[in-house]
């Protein structure tokens, strides 16, 4: 038998962003993966009640509030596993932070290492949280998980880990999205917002420098400088997202613009609406010079649209052939795929669609869950007390 403890508290929350969505889905993934397994045992570490929607526990997965809530991850959780070194043969978490003392050897997360390379983007004590804390997590970490194999080789490079030591768990669709549970929305609620029944491309993530929307507001003034004399209505450009942090420029940008008046900034926008505005656009960009894994294109193939992503970081992965890829500070480049995408003919149009559905099955929350499982049981085999 295999004692597995886990810190859930990445999942225990009603309201999931990022990092809280992976930490869900995997919990419950693995839980249904092993529900037949009783030589797997579970134990997920909370430092409050768990919410009524993480899995409910049975004979081999069970639920452990540890004490104190203050400082949870370096005092009381170290505490709980030095106290129960003997009970657990590995530990996981799914976020970037273990204790800075386990007296279990452990499996760590990394989604990605954007404040090594954008400092100047995240406040001066979130950077020197991350930049401490990720690093005493991976150095000691007996495995790291990397969400992508971009991500792999940022952990490699930067923390001189193995290859071997570092493998790679991809995320997959949330299944609480539009995209699994098609919820029903005024089916003219688009043209309604935006006055208009013009095609449009859509932009969906949280405006935050490194997205690089003002380079996409630049390189769609470009693309519609070629349309005054065209026949058919300018595509217009929808975003749709909340507004992150240091977004001023962005903001600038966009009400500064020639062009504004093409350019819709939706804010929030439900699951719902989200899944329509996939469904109706021409395409979904997402060029943001660093994304560790990048949801967003995998949403518009699996609703039916073209994801066009940067070419650096890991968004390549996530597309494969099914998609197009720019350099995120090309404006000309960005622009003429802008066009291209707007002249497609329906054949090729629906060629790259079909190849968006096939890469979508590329990526299962069960695969991530068995690659996972494999890893904690041979570090449990491995350092077998």
């Amino acid at each position: 038998m295999v004692q597995i403890a886990i810190d859930g508290n990445e999942a225990n929350t009603s309201q999931r962003v990022g990092s809280n969505v992976y930490a869900f889905e995997l919990l419950t993934a693995l839980e249904k993966l092993t529900a037949d397994q009783p030589e797997v045992q579970w134990t997920v570490l909370l430092s409050h009640t768990a919410v009524t929607d993480l899995p409910k526990a049975r004979a081999g997965w069970t639920y452990t509030i540890v004490t104190p809530r203050r400082f949870w991850t370096q005092w009381a959780l170290p505490i709980h596993l030095f106290l129960y070194q003997k009970k657990y043969n590995v530990f996981f978490t799914p976020g970037h932070y273990a204790p800075r003392l386990s007296a279990v050897p452990y499996i760590s997360s990394v989604m990605d290492l954007a404040f090594i390379h954008f400092p100047q983007q995240f406040r001066k004590k979130d950077t020197a949280q991350l930049t401490e804390w990720t690093r005493y997590s991976i150095k000691h970490a007996k495995k790291v998980l990397a969400i992508s194999h971009f991500t792999q080789q940022e952990v490699i490079k930067y923390y001189h880990r193995q290859p071997a030591d570092v493998f790679v768990a991809y995320p997959a669709l949330p299944t609480g999205s539009i995209i699994h549970n098609q919820e029903k929305v005024p089916a003219n609620w688009i043209k309604k917002i935006l006055n208009t029944s013009a095609p449009f491309f859509l932009y969906v993530v949280t405006l935050q420098p490194r997205k690089y929307l003002v380079t996409l507001v630049k390189a769609y003034e470009k693309f519609c400088q070629k349309f005054p004399q065209q026949k058919f209505e300018t595509p217009h450009l929808l975003i749709a997202g909340k507004v992150g942090w240091l977004a001023e420029e962005t903001l600038r940008t966009v009400n500064r613009s020639p062009v504004k008046e093409k350019i819709h900034l939706l804010g929030y926008v439900s699951e719902a609406e989200k899944y329509q505005l996939y469904r109706k656009s021409l395409c979904t960009i997402l060029i943001g010079l660093y994304e560790g894994f990048g949801l967003p294109p995998l949403e518009a193939m699996a609703a039916g649209t073209l994801p066009v992503v940067a070419n650096t970081s890991s968004l390549a992965e996530v597309v494969g052939e099914a998609g197009f890829s720019v350099s995120p500070k090309n404006t000309t480049e960005i622009a003429e795929v802008l066009e291209k995408i707007t002249h497609l003919k329906a054949k090729q149009r629906g060629a790259l669609l079909k190849k968006g559905r096939q890469q979508v099955k590329a990526f299962s929350w069960q695969t991530t869950a068995e690659i996972i499982l494999t890893q904690l049981l041979e570090v449990a085999t491995a350092y077998a007390k």
